[in-house]
């Protein structure tokens, strides 16, 4: 017997689901008994094995040598999904790596099933690249080849945000006209879906989805945003060079800011670089401990502090940053207020694109009876106000924001394939 699952494959978690004609849907344990497995590789080269998930991230954390890979779906589409990375005396394509990750998924699947998984709906945002159809399209392609690579035979697709629509469908009374608010770690999408009980029976969904948009923003853009305005210029960022002529190359400290680009970074002539930018500095100081950072290769540790210090804003009004790299230490004060201040540009963005969806569906603000939250992001603060303003009147449910996708898209997986 062969089974169908969903793959919710994100830029930050990932989960599996499955559901079957008797049984709710449900998510697989990927990982220590945990339904959700952080989409991250490391590959060690001190015992030349791949370590997949909280697993990899602790084989980083505790200074093993090797190579950290993280945030691949947001290379789909783009140009760097032709890059390779080296480890050791093997070249890896992005694509490549992005396949050993879901084909890690499906092991452990099938392992936790005890039987072959041989078709999936796979979740995909409603853009992977904005405002051109032809590399969303290309980005597509690309996430079912490496799928395909695995050993499914039967594969589709399911815009996330709708997933999350058929999740909490389950748990509807009466007839409501949902607003699906799905703010992932690589892409913000939004859908103006009718969910009822009797419309959940339907095997045919299309004609409730009255409309769909997205923006390429994300949790892990929020990450980046929060580092260049507070923590790059702890390493020199704005600051000048000696006469005063020009500031400092930002390029650098943006590939440093952005999970995906850092081990970019990891090269001879980026020391060299960055060693003349030293020796013209007004604040050499500064970039000295910017050179430690990548001599360390402690780039993903550094933006995963910075990615810490956003969720702890979610609960508390000023967060402390400290971080040590080789005895030099980072620190200073991040508050709510800075962390919305550098989201700012994002959150209008998503505002418009919250806009343009209710316009596409030909509906207002006000018709909407249901905000569905799903996806980590939406328990930033700031996004929360802004939604709360806009939508005064309108429940604000907050699903599984890490599963309730993974769930959907076992359902579509059960209604397609059986």
């Amino acid at each position: 017997m062969t089974l169908a699952c969903g793959l919710d494959f994100g830029t930050s978690n990932s989960t599996m689901g499955i559901a079957d004609a008797t049984n709710a849907p449900a998510l697989l344990a990927l990982e220590d008994g945990k339904p959700t497995i952080p989409s991250v590789l490391f590959f060690s080269f001190e015992d030349d094995a791949i370590h997949f998930g909280r697993a990899g991230v602790a084989e980083y954390v505790t200074g093993a040598e090797g190579r950290l890979m993280r945030s691949l779906k947001s290379v789909l589409g783009t140009a760097l999904i032709g890059d390779t990375t080296r480890v050791k005396a093997r070249t890896y394509g992005f694509l490549d790596i992005l396949g050993i990750f879901v084909g890690e998924m499906k092991r452990r699947a099938e392992t936790e099933l005890g039987a072959p998984v041989d078709s999936v709906v796979v979740g995909r945002p409603v853009q992977f690249v904005d405002d051109d159809p032809k590399a969303d399209a290309e980005a597509q392609r690309q996430l079912e080849q490496a799928v395909r690579a695995q050993g499914y035979s039967r594969i589709d697709f399911q815009f996330e945000p709708i997933a999350a629509a058929l999740d909490f469908e389950r748990q509807v009374g009466t007839e409501k006209l949902a607003l699906i608010v799905d703010l992932g770690g690589g892409t913000s999408d939004f859908s103006v879906v009718r969910v009822s009980p009797e419309r959940a029976r339907a095997t045919d969904r299309s004609g409730d989805i009255l409309a769909t948009a997205g923006v390429h923003i994300g949790g892990t853009d929020f990450d980046r945003l929060l580092s260049m305005a507070k923590v790059m210029p702890e390493l020199g960022l704005g600051t000048m060079t000696r006469d005063r002529k020009r500031y400092l190359p930002v390029a650098p400290y943006y590939d440093l800011s952005t999970w995906h680009r850092i081990n970019r970074l990891y090269t001879a002539k980026t020391i060299r670089d960055l060693s003349s930018t030293r020796n013209e500095a007004q604040r050499p100081e500064m970039v000295e401990t910017m050179i430690a950072v990548v001599e360390h290769r402690l780039g993903h540790r550094l933006v995963g502090a910075v990615e810490a210090a956003k969720i702890a804003l979610s609960d508390a009004d000023l967060h402390q940053f400290d971080f040590d790299i080789e005895g030099v230490r980072i620190t200073t004060e991040i508050s709510v207020d800075d962390l919305g201040a550098a989201l700012e540009n994002s959150v209008e963005r998503i505002t418009a694109t919250i806009g343009e969806t209710l316009q596409r569906a030909g509906v207002t603000a006000g018709d909407i009876d249901s905000l569905i939250l799903t996806g980590g992001s939406t328990q930033v603060p700031v996004i929360v106000e802004r939604l709360r303003v806009l939508f005064p009147d309108a429940e604000m449910v907050r699903t599984d924001v890490l599963g309730s996708v993974g769930l959907g898209l076992a359902m579509d997986a059960r209604r397609k394939f059986g």
